[in-house]
């Protein structure tokens, strides 16, 4: 084979590097070399954000993320900037971690007493362990939703519909005591069950308001009739008291008017003893004096009387201005008069009817 260095067109020397020829394929080469260079830094650019976006990962506020690596779970990514090796670890759930409302669909449950109602409520839970929300239970509402309404019906199922009505608060307590337990190995807290409608049949709603009306008639018969018995009882014990304290009223008007009709006899004796004094001391007077007194009280009693309608004139006028006179005459005697002083002989009285103790 031929060597020849003009047949290949290589010079190493000086005349040959500037043939015209030479320049343009070294120059190709140059571009060619620097082109794959780019070409790798840019590939080298590219792996390396991919790296840093599977490596970095911003786990937001209220979320857990769990970590598994080749499929088996190591650890859970709290909220913010969390950091993963690529290509090896993987985020295998997204935990909600705060407090979710789920609601309990309608169903019907048979009460003790044979009563069908329908029923419905919902349900407060917080998830506490992510790891065990995601790998103990598949499909942890589901769980949850399910878990509640079979206890809802074994729970309202053993009590009767009265009190289903009336116990709401005690049937919550139970469902929340019986699901939080069942729920505890999933890593999640039931915090709240609450029953929202309860909805008996047309035909036994109807029954308890006949039942109520007829109770509430019952009760307002109850209080009238009781009312009725306060009053009288009350009535009663005002005519008791009302009677005694008339019968004390007689026996003080009783004792007073003894007392008066004591006293008044007392007086009268006092003064039939006074008389009598007088008289057997020889004055006339006196005795004059006691039954003009009489006389004319009894002459006052007749104009008085209400039975009298007539009264004829005259009454022996003369008796009486003559008992008056008596009374003058004694008037004068003890007080001392112009017709004599004290001690004086008595003096007799006018003309008239009334009785005289000594003689005319």
């Amino acid at each position: 084979m031929r060597l020849d260095r003009q047949y290949y067109g290589i010079d190493f020397g000086r005349e040959n590097r500037e043939a015209p020829g030479l320049r343009p394929r070294f120059k190709h080469r140059e571009a060619a070399a620097m082109s794959g260079g780019l070409t790798f830094v840019l590939v080298l650019l590219v792996l390396a954000f991919i790296f840093l976006l599977r490596a970095v990962k911003i786990v937001p506020q209220g979320y857990v993320y769990t970590v598994e690596r080749f499929g088996r779970y190591t650890h859970s990514l709290m909220p913010g900037l969390g950091i993963i090796i690529p290509f090896v670890d993987a985020i295998g759930n997204k935990v909600n971690m705060m407090e979710t409302v789920l609601d309990v669909p309608s169903q019907e449950v048979i009460t003790r007493d044979n009563a069908m109602v329908t029923v419905d409520g919902v349900v407060f839970f917080q998830v506490l362990d992510a790891a065990k929300a995601t790998y103990e239970v598949n499909f942890l509402q589901n769980a949850i939703l399910n878990l509640t309404m079979t206890n809802i019906r074994t729970v309202m199922g053993s009590m009767d519909l009265d009190e289903l009505l009336s116990q709401r608060d005690s049937i919550n307590a139970r469902l929340l005591g019986v699901v939080d337990d069942a729920t505890h190995p999933w890593g999640v807290k039931v915090t709240r069950i609450e029953i929202k409608d309860i909805a008996p049949p047309r035909d036994i709603v109807d029954s308890m308001a006949r039942q109520m009306k007829a109770e509430r008639d019952k009760r307002a018969a109850i209080l009238e009739a009781e009312g009725l018995r306060q009053a009288a009882i009350l009535r009663a014990e005002g005519e008791k008291q009302a009677a005694i304290l008339e019968a004390e009223g007689r026996r003080e008007a009783a004792f007073r008017d003894a007392e008066a009709r004591e006293r008044e006899a007392e007086a009268e004796a006092k003064a039939t003893q006074v008389v009598s004094e007088a008289i057997a001391s020889g004055d006339v007077q006196a005795i004059n004096y006691f039954v003009a007194g009489k006389y004319i009280e009894a002459l006052k009693d007749v104009a008085t009387s209400p039975n009298q309608k007539l009264v004829l004139m005259p009454l022996e006028a003369s008796s009486v201005i003559g008992a008056i006179g008596g009374i003058g005459e004694i008037a004068r005697e003890a007080f001392g008069g112009p017709d004599g002083g004290p001690g004086g002989a008595p003096r007799r009285l006018g003309g008239g009817s009334v009785p005289r103790t000594g003689g005319e």
